[in-house]
């Protein structure tokens, strides 16, 4: 199953990703990152097209 995967060092935090998940699989940690719950999440993809920084990766 594919899931949604963050590189949390250069996520800017914008929140864009939030407002794509229809899963609501995605919350900001410590304002600084995404942070995606794999439980949740059910790698439809459109956190990582939505993603102004492409640092959204899904993966199997």
């Amino acid at each position: 199953m594919k899931k949604a995967f963050v590189e949390e060092k250069a996520c800017v935090a914008c929140g864009t990703c939030l407002a794509t998940c229809p899963r609501q699989a995605i919350h900001i940690a410590h304002g600084c990152y995404a942070v995606i719950d794999l439980v949740r999440c059910v790698g439809c993809g459109l956190c990582s097209k939505a993603c102004p920084a492409s640092v959204i990766e899904v993966r199997s």
